[in-house]
């Protein structure tokens, strides 16, 4: 039987000291190879520093020392480079936005910052593409997707974190027959695009199948895998909601030769084994584990998320990944997203609280929960080094998680 295993960037990390240099962290699963600690002081972890930031639901990326966030500040979407120890900054870039949410959510980026081959790259609400040099702050370039690619603002704006993979950076654009693009990461210029469905909220990420890289994404309509190389499609797998407001935002989560996929607004959620370049049903629920907009992680076949609507109060829960089962459930527990270090779940809520939870099958188990933040935040936290770093609305902080 084939085996499908998570193909990453290239990145001087170790257990001891791993950066966070893209979403979900440096195998885009939200896993954290380090360890973290249990005993928290009463008032919750240590607060390191804090920093204040402009809008957005972009969470923090951070390598090699440093902290990138992207922001809104005013009528300019901003790339902040931090010292991670100090919190001083170090460069900042910007550059003209107009983006308006529909909805009169938040005005600012959703997409994580990638950092890779020496450069931040970044996907702004309004659809520009941008390449900073790490170290200077420099534009190397920028495109803007709505221009070259016709690529169209949707109902909540873009949200697609870059993927890099060797010298291409890709992008879920949902352009006029450039629906996943690959650009070369030195210039910018198009190396080649597949499909011709609207772009989701979700962020692709890569497996290996028999021997060739896979890069797997979820747009509206679909669940592609293809050659990240030259963007062959492998399959097309259909995917994605029945009602038309609405959201797919969680990147497909993969175990061996499995691959998770969950979205609300009818989608529901799908186990699927790939064999053959081909996607083959496991198991599909319309209610269980139904990923809003964070990601699940797992350890081994349990599958640890949160399961509803953000509006609907929804509830963590564990699943067995290989049948679809529910293990346990936690009701009405709240909306926001979850990280997983070795047997410890990393839960930050929307409310602003941070909760520790072991990961197991057993029971749900609660170890700690603390204040650390103000309300109404939605962006992923990044876990680097043994510090967490997250923000709210309107504010960034580094929290002392070591062991």
């Amino acid at each position: 039987m084939p085996r499908l295993f998570i193909a990453v960037l290239v990145l001087c990390c170790s257990a001891a000291a791993e950066d966070w240099p893209q979403f979900l962290g440096p195998r885009r699963d939200g896993s954290y190879a380090g360890e973290i600690s249990s005993a928290w002081p009463k008032e919750g972890p240590v607060r390191t520093w804090q920093k204040n930031v402009g809008d957005g639901f972009a969470g923090p990326a951070v390598a090699d020392g440093k902290v990138f966030i992207f922001h809104r500040s005013g009528n300019e979407e901003k790339l902040d480079c931090l010292e991670a120890n100090t919190g001083k900054p170090i460069w900042s870039v910007g550059y003209a936005a107009t983006y308006v949410d529909s909805f009169r959510f938040d005005p600012g980026p959703r997409a994580v910052p990638t950092v890779a081959e020496g450069r931040v790259f970044t996907y702004g609400a309004d659809g520009m593409i941008s390449a900073t040099d790490v170290r200077s702050g420099k534009t190397l370039w920028r495109i803007d997707a709505q221009k070259e690619f016709a690529s169209k603002k949707g109902w909540f704006g873009r949200a697609c974190s870059p993927l890099v993979v060797g010298d291409l950076v890709m992008i879920n654009v949902g352009g006029e027959g450039a629906g996943i693009v690959a650009l070369d990461v030195a210039n910018g210029k198009l190396r080649w695009k597949a499909s011709k469905d609207e772009a989701s909220y979700s962020s692709p990420t890569l497996a290996v199948v028999n021997g060739k890289t896979n890069a797997l994404f979820v747009t509206r309509h679909e669940f592609i895998g293809l050659d990240p190389a030259t963007g062959k499609m492998f399959f097309q797998y259909p995917f994605g909601p029945t009602e038309d407001a609405s959201v797919t935002a969680a990147t497909p989560l993969v175990n061996g030769n499995l691959v998770f996929l969950s979205a609300c607004y009818g989608a529901g959620s799908t186990a699927l084994r790939i064999e053959n370049e081909k996607p083959a049903k496991v198991w599909a629920s319309e209610d269980a584990m139904l990923n809003h907009y964070a990601t699940c992680v797992h350890r081994g076949d349990l599958l640890f998320g949160f399961d509803g609507r953000q509006e609907q109060r929804p509830a963590f829960a564990c699943i067995d990944w290989k049948t679809g089962k529910t293990v346990w459930r936690q009701a009405a527990f709240g909306a926001g997203s979850v990280l997983i270090a070795g047997d410890r779940l990393l839960i930050l809520l929307e409310s602003g609280e941070l909760v520790l939870v072991e990961a197991n099958g057993g029971a749900y188990k609660e170890l700690q929960r603390a204040q650390v933040l103000g309300s109404g935040g939605r962006a992923y936290p990044a876990l680097a080094d043994g510090f967490l770093y997250a923000r709210d609305k309107n504010k960034l902080v580094r929290l002392d998680l070591r062991k």
